[in-house]
């Protein structure tokens, strides 16, 4: 082989290898997802944000009863 032919295999060879670790550890891949999802789920991540969004939830259905009821309070007629 010539001079230039193994400069070019290993041209090709070495970039293979660099572009192989590009590939491999995409964090898009639907393994590292389920992975992820796991261990989020014996963390207790998925409960704990369960509960902020109950709490939320909540929040904002006092405040819509609170204002339900000053708007009920405004409308009724006073009796004196």
């Amino acid at each position: 082989m010539s001079k230039h032919g193994r400069k070019f295999i290993t041209m090709i060879i070495f970039v293979l290898f660099m572009s192989f670790p590009l590939f491999s550890g995409c964090k898009g891949s639907d393994t590292r997802e389920k992975v992820d999802d796991t261990v989020e789920d014996l963390a207790g991540k998925k409960q704990v944000d369960q509960m902020k969004k109950m709490e939320k939830d909540i929040g904002a259905i006092t405040d819509r009863e609170s204002e339900r009821m000053d708007d009920l309070e405004e409308t009724e007629p006073e009796e004196e």
